[in-house]
């Protein structure tokens, strides 16, 4: 019995039971208030090592491993954390040191780590998929066409923004116009760059949508409401010439109806994809000068399913006003506000003298008179020729011009009310726009620098006598004119220049906008959208008082 005392002794105390050779034992029975052994442990034994023997018999760590110990169970989560990556068994079953450790012994901290693991792979998921939602969106945005932000009561320049692709969950089809969805099609990109609307929790917000089918273009766009105008989201514009030869023959010839109906169906397609909710669809000059518009205008039901609505001039002139007002200058006391078209050019008078503040949309109130003068760029071209103008030729279009605004009511009053000298000029056309981007220099056209851009009456002289000498070659190869209107721009001067004739004015502001901004502002305006919404910016101010 004595020989085996000293090496069972021995034993003990490599297996880290026995009192001798293992103070921290010692000092640890002494802490806990148990008596050292001796050897004779009266639990079962356990293989592995000191911590998970302790573990299992449910005693707390040796004071003395206390540091050791934590850095084993750091590894040990550490290890934990690989094999899940990896695929490998969890961490609780400790396979790979052989050791079988009961319930109960992994650390509670692992549990805790794990969830904070699925919580942040959850949000990395959600970060790669913003990431990659944006990317998708700065893509369509670099291919898109122009947009603008207009509001009715600002005047200040548009802002733009990325587009918004989440529109065929809009499914509410109450407007005048229904579509079903299709594929989106690109716009024509010749006058400016694409900007669309920043991305936001507004999904729900209804779409407009405004076409204008001109003598010489078609134009659409698609909007969002907004607390002060409305953002846009889409828009298309292409040069048809439906009225190309109208003048002359008081017909719709088969060509330009092919290109009007090849264009509104690019607009359909878009109007399809965006599920637009509300839509106005208007026609001018060419189909109300046409003994053919009206048979066009099934036909074009019949191949686009669009229904196009022919406006008369009186319209023509409060939408052209509806879509400029907020470029009317605060202080002014008047504004000749004109629109010179491909068939036809209106002329507005605004009396702002006793508008008590009025702005935006409610200066169409204010139109003293108005008049529509049966000749646009593409008539008086026609009539005169636009590719080859010698000055005589151009002093004939201006005298052409001249001769309807003799018909214009109040002209004397107007006259009078331009002498106090706080009346300016407010132009909406290709002809005014040409002229901005040609003063502006610009090495491609930029609606945002043009759009309400002031131009002296001393700088729209120069700009029509540069053009008017510039050779069709050199306006061709201008940026700001391009081969589509670099025949039809002479007339458009010759226009305004009869205008700013008859009544002279010291400044004259461009605007880039015009029918669809108008359309769009009526049809909101009808639905109360920022009424409601000012409304509620009352109500909420009022609850704001009652609390405090």
């Amino acid at each position: 019995m004595e020989s085996r005392g000293p090496s069972r002794r021995r034993r003990k105390r490599k297996s880290g039971k026995g009192p001798k050779g293992n103070p921290a034992a010692q000092a640890n029975c002494a802490e806990n208030g148990a008596p050292p052994t001796d050897g004779q442990n009266p639990s079962k034994a356990v293989n592995g090592p000191v911590d998970q023997a302790l573990s299992v018999q449910g005693q707390p760590a040796r004071k003395g491993e206390g540091a050791s110990s934590s850095q084993k169970r750091r590894k040990k989560r550490k290890r934990g954390h690989t094999q899940k990556a990896e695929g490998a068994q969890p961490v609780g079953a400790d396979a790979a040191h052989g050791s079988s450790v009961q319930h109960g012994s992994q650390p509670q901290s692992d549990t805790a780590t794990s969830l904070k693991g699925k919580k942040a792979a959850r949000r990395r998921g959600r970060r790669r998929k913003q990431a990659s939602r944006g990317a998708e969106q700065s893509v369509a945005a670099q291919n898109a066409e122009a947009s603008i932000a207009v509001s009715p009561q600002s005047t200040g320049r548009s802002q733009s923004t990325p587009v918004d692709r989440n529109q065929e969950t809009r499914s509410r089809r109450n407007g005048e116009n229904r579509f079903p969805s299709g594929h989106r099609e690109q716009g024509d990109g010749a006058r400016s760059g694409a900007t669309y609307e920043r991305p936001s929790s507004r999904f729900s917000a209804p779409l407009y949508a405004a076409l204008d089918l001109g003598t010489n273009n078609c134009r659409l766009l698609i909007a969002r409401p907004e607390e002060r105008g409305f953002r846009v989201v889409d828009a298309y514009s292409r040069i048809v010439r439906l009225g190309e030869g109208v003048d002359s023959n008081r017909l719709l010839s088969d060509a330009a109806m092919e290109r009007a109906i090849d264009a509104l169906a690019q607009c359909h397609r878009k109007l399809a994809d965006r599920g637009v909710v509300r839509s106005r669809l208007i026609a001018t000059e060419a189909c109300r000068a046409a003994e053919n518009g009206a048979a066009f205008i099934e036909r074009v039901q019949a191949e686009t399913g669009l229904a196009l609505e022919v406006v008369n001039r009186e319209t023509e002139a409060r939408l052209a006003v509806a879509g400029c007002a907020s470029l009317v200058d605060h202080d002014a006391d008047g504004v000749i506000l004109f629109d010179i078209g491909g068939g036809s050019s209106e002329i507005v008078w605004l009396d702002l003298r006793n508008r008590c503040g009025a702005r935006g949309y409610a200066l169409t109130r204010f139109i003293r008179s108005w008049i529509s003068l049966p000749v646009g760029v593409v008539n008086l071209a026609e009539r005169h020729g636009g590719v080859h103008v010698t000055p005589d030729i151009f002093e004939a279009m201006i005298e052409d011009a001249a001769e309807h605004l003799s018909a214009f009511n109040l002209a004397n009053n107007l006259t009078e009310a331009i002498a106090s000298g706080r009346v300016h000029m407010l132009g909406t056309s290709g002809t005014v726009t040409t002229l901005a981007g040609v003063h502006l220099g610009l090495k491609r056209y930029d609606r945002r620098r043009v759009d309400g851009t002031w131009l002296e009456d001393g700088d729209v002289s120069r700009m029509i006598d540069q053009l008017r000498d510039m050779p069709y070659e050199a306006r061709v190869d201008n940026p700001c004119i391009g081969a589509d209107r670099a025949d039809l721009v002479l007339a458009g001067c010759a226009i305004l220049e009869a205008i700013r004739r008859r009544w002279s004015c010291s400044r004259l502001r461009v605007a880039d906008r015009g029918l669809r901004e108008g359309i769009l502002t009526e049809l909101m305006a009808a639905d109360g959208v920022w009424s409601h919404r000012k409304n509620g910016a009352r109500q909420d101010r009022g609850r704001q008082r009652n609390r405090t």
